[in-house]
């Protein structure tokens, strides 16, 4: 069964797709129950995909990027899903929040601090959630005060990925308390993750996802020169919410990725399962099962392709990319939770694929702005 096919796949994101099967193949899908079961961060096969140019390449080629369009690293998102989820998200936060630097930081910046993750040197994230504060991006309570020539800053973020590992970090962080202007007092910064003040750890382990680590961070008094603030003090809303139109478009892919695992491995089962003298395939009941797990998929993937067109183009980028979101992972949640059916109870032993798909698309559905505000977002831009 091919279910991620490249026929709905644009022809110019072809190339980098199979590339990112192959590499998959190569190195996630072998090593996805180890890196499951012992919850590491997998280095090595970041290195692997950093040397494979699949890591970071959305950024220009003139920083020594490959100028990945969205319809490729969409591309490669499902392809890296479908292995293991959690050494996919790995793969993918090593740029996270670099594209904001790219778009509306100054030539220093970009020299300083997305060449190296281009290059595939370092690796960075972005700070945005805080331990209180998820979805609410207007909410954000963590400080940068201006002090001389430098910015203070204080308050807390959780469930940033690369804040133990990453090089350096994208940090949105409050910067004028007026609450009359909820939507203009949040600004972007840089950040190196050391120093005085500087202070984080990983949170603790989580259900599923496990090959990719996220920090608590503590800013206490943690000073960062001016010029490290990201394009204009008082936009940082803005820049996220066009940023997060990109990511929730990824986001559907990682969902398309996780459906796929759910849908092949559950095909797989019915067909050398037996019960009373058959395969359990040949019963209705299960074929109208898979049936709609199909149906889903390829809705949702649809859905999606078409998204990333409308995202790309401008086109009500907010509305197609919350449905995208939307649809993809929750189509996800539903393919793991009837393939966890179809195995009975196989499906609970830990080093089933199927065990891990289930608890890795409770994920998923929450990131980068949880479902529930997707349909707000898809309601008022309807």
């Amino acid at each position: 069964m091919e279910l991620l096919d490249d026929t709905i796949v644009p022809e110019h994101a072809r190339e980098v797709k199979h590339e990112a099967r192959e590499f998959a193949e190569e190195y996630i899908e072998p090593n996805a129950e180890e890196y499951f079961r012992r919850g590491e961060y997998p280095h090595d096969i970041l290195e692997a995909g950093q040397e494979a140019g699949l890591v970071a390449q959305d950024l220009g080629e003139d920083l020594g990027g490959r100028d990945l369009s969205l319809t490729e690293v969409l591309a490669i998102g499902e392809e890296f899903y479908k292995a293991d989820a959690g050494i996919a998200l790995t793969l993918q936060l090593a740029s996270f929040g670099a594209e904001i630097v790219e778009e509306y930081g100054n030539d220093a910046q970009k020299e300083e601090y997305l060449r190296p993750v281009a290059q595939g040197d370092q690796i960075t994230g972005l700070a945005v959630s805080e331990p209180d504060t998820g979805s609410d991006l207007a909410g954000m309570q963590t400080t940068a005060e201006k002090d001389g020539d430098e910015y203070v800053i204080n308050g807390e973020k959780y469930w940033i990925g690369n804040g133990v590992e990453g090089d350096w970090l994208t940090l949105y962080a409050r910067t004028d308390d007026d609450e009359d202007n909820r939507y203009g007092n949040h600004s972007m910064f840089i950040i190196p993750t050391e120093g005085e003040g500087y202070n984080a750890e990983h949170i603790p382990e989580k259900m599923g996802f496990r090959a990719s680590k996220q920090a608590h961070i503590v800013f206490d008094d943690f000073r960062i020169p001016e010029e490290n603030l990201v394009g204009t003090e008082g936009a940082g809303f803005w820049m996220l919410a066009e940023f997060f139109n990109h990511g929730r478009v990824v986001v559907a892919g990682h969902g398309l990725g996780l459906a796929a695992a759910a849908i092949e491995e559950t095909w797989d089962f019915i067909h050398g399962r037996e019960e009373f003298g058959r395969t359990i395939n040949e019963f209705q009941a299960v074929q109208h099962g898979v049936a709609d797990m199909r149906l889903e998929f390829e809705s949702a993937r649809a859905l999606t392709w078409r998204a990333a067109e409308k995202v790309e183009q401008g086109e009500d980028p907010g509305l197609w990319a919350a449905m995208a979101k939307t649809k993809a992972t929750e189509t996800a949640t539903d393919c793991a939770e009837q393939g966890m059916q179809f195995h009975g109870g196989r499906s609970v032993l830990t080093d089933r694929r199927i065990a891990r798909v289930y608890r890795d698309v409770r994920v998923p559905v929450i990131y980068e702005g949880a479902n529930e505000i997707q349909r707000n977002l898809i309601y008022r831009q309807s």
